[in-house]
Order: C-alpha cells, then sequence, then structure tokens
C-alpha cells in the first residue's frame, strides 16, 4: 500500500512567491493611479499651450499665459466667487440639517431605523435627474412648487430663471440631494460613541446643552470634519446639477468652475483655458484636504494622547 507522501502530488497551475504577493495585489492600484495620472498630467499640458479646436494649426505652448490672463480676467473672479459661495452655503446648511436629524435619529428604534432609510432615497436618484425633477416642480406654468408659493402670495416666483433667486433654488436641490449622506456618516459616528460619558453625566444631572456642546459635539467631530471634506470637494467641483438647470445661468450667475471649463471647451472650443481652469480647480481641492486631513489628524493624535 502506497504511503501518504507518495500519494502527494506538488499543486499544478501558476504560483507567485511570498515576496512578489505584496507587489501583485498593489498592480491593481497602481493601474487606476496611471490611469488617473495621465489625463491630468495631459490637462496640465493642455493648460500651458494656446490651443483651440477650430484652430488646430495655431497650437502652440504659451507658457502661462492661461493663468496670467485669469489675474485680470473679470469672468474667472466671479466664477471663483460664485464656486466657493456655493459651496460655502451648501456645506453649512446640509451640515446644520444632517446634524439635527442624526441626533433626532440617534436613539435605535425600528421607526428611526426605517425612517433613517427613507431619507436615503433621494441619495439613489442621480443629482441631473434630481434637478430636471426639481425643473418640472418649479416650472411657472405647471409646478407644484411655484402653485404652493402662489398660496402663500409668492406670485411668479421666478426660481431658477432669475438672476436672484437662481443661486437659492440650486442650493436647495443640492440640499435635497445630499443632506442624506452626511446624516448617514453623522448618525453612524453619534451611534458609535461610548456610553458611559453620557450614563455619567446622566446620573449627575448634567444639562443637555452641556454634555451636547461639551461631550458629543467633541467626540463627534471627526465625523464631522470626514463629513464636511466629502461634501466640500463635492459641492466646489459641482456640475450636473447646476448645469441641468441653469446651464450656469442666467447670465453668469452660476458659472462655477466645472459650468466654465465645460462651456470654454465645447462652446468656445479652449482646450488651453478650460484646463487652465481644471488645474486652478484641483489646486483648490488639494489645499481644503490637506487642511482638513491635518486637522483630522491633529485631533486623533490628541484623543490618543488623552486616552
Amino acid at each position: 500500500m502506497a504511503s501518504t507522501a507518495t500519494l502527494r502530488k506538488p499543486a499544478s497551475g501558476f504560483r507567485i512567491s511570498r515576496k512578489m504577493l505584496p507587489y501583485v495585489l498593489s498592480l491593481p492600484a497602481l493601474l487606476v493611479c496611471i490611469g488617473i495620472l495621465i489625463p491630468f498630467f495631459t490637462a496640465v499640458i493642455y493648460s500651458f499651450q494656446r490651443y483651440r479646436l477650430s484652430q488646430p494649426w495655431a497650437r502652440q505652448f504659451n507658457w502661462g499665459e492661461n493663468y496670467l490672463n485669469f489675474v485680470t480676467d473679470p469672468a474667472f473672479w466671479n466664477t471663483l466667487k460664485v464656486s466657493l459661495l456655493y459651496a460655502g452655503i451648501t456645506v453649512a446648511l446640509e451640515l446644520l440639517l444632517g446634524l439635527g436629524i442624526a441626533l433626532l435619529l440617534q436613539r435605535r428604534s425600528t421607526i428611526n431605523n426605517f425612517i433613517s432609510i427613507m431619507l436615503l432615497l433621494p441619495l439613489m436618484i442621480a443629482p441631473a435627474l434630481a434637478a430636471l425633477m426639481w425643473k418640472l416642480m418649479t416650472n411657472p406654468s405647471f409646478g407644484i412648487l411655484s402653485y404652493l408659493a402662489s398660496l402663500i402670495g409668492l406670485n411668479d416666483f421666478r426660481w431658477a430663471s432669475s438672476p436672484d433667486t437662481a443661486l437659492l433654488t440650486v442650493i436647495l436641490v443640492d440640499i435635497w440631494v445630499y443632506t442624506p449622506f452626511i446624516m448617514i456618516l453623522l448618525l453612524a459616528g453619534l451611534r458609535s460613541l461610548p456610553t458611559q460619558p453620557f450614563e455619567a453625566a446622566a446620573l449627575d444631572g448634567v444639562p443637555r446643552s452641556f454634555v451636547f456642546f461639551r461631550i458629543t459635539l467633541p467626540m463627534l467631530t471627526p465625523y464631522i470634519l470626514t463629513a464636511t471634506l466629502f461634501r466640500l470637494l463635492d459641492s466646489i467641483q459641482q456640475f450636473d446639477i447646476i448645469y441641468a438647470m441653469t446651464q450656469g445661468g442666467p447670465g453668469n450667475t452660476l458659472t462655477v468652475f466645472q459650468v466654465e471649463a465645460y462651456l470654454n471647451f465645447f462652446q468656445s472650443t479652449n482646450v488651453g483655458r478650460s484646463a487652465a481652469l481644471l488645474i486652478i480647480l484641483w489646486a483648490i481641492t488639494y489645499t481644503l484636504s490637506n487642511v482638513f486631513i491635518k486637522n483630522w489628524l491633529r485631533l486623533r493624535e490628541r484623543a490618543r494622547g488623552e486616552a
């Protein structure tokens, strides 16, 4: 009878040595990184060129002329102002609303879990489709929101078609779509906080306002920074909601970076200026993300030191 050792056969097929395994496992991430860097550096090269699709024969390097022109271009400063204003207002309002809803739903119960799931429904709709839906609801002729506005005396409210109310309208759409994102992040953070400090505060009869500002809010700060960072980077690059509702108008009321770059590329065929706008947008998002990440790391180190 053959022994067990003689019956064993060496495993067939391709085998990877232990030394090569980490490099093989990191290969997909490397390929994704390369796939991101190629268009990025292509845009950097285009941003230093005088390049129009309608005049390909005139393509040449202008060595930063596109960036220098922005200094004296009122349209660029309007784009910068509108982008920062839009991002700041939407993130601030969404953070307040998301935190308030998360606090209301903090207690685990069947009804709270059901409400939190229902509140996520706007997040499952494509932002462009949500913008088109709101565009129909705000139509002056048959929109339900226009009808409700007329009931409280706001007749002929022009919503996104007026420069005075266009920013307010798209901010409402952004809040409706993305507040659930912040809500679910902060709700997860609230439910993961340790219960001992709150139980001790309840036994001592500490006021709720003191518990919120001195216990809950400091412990929730890393989650707030994370949610703010994600939303800030997304809102400052907003395109689909704004373009679907207003195409950047009326006039230049809502020409944020992404819309301005799109119009420069597809309408003016100015590839160089469009690429330069996107590189500036990347520099802004890179700076903001570094600031938030450094603060988050500082908070984490302080928490570890106190522990």
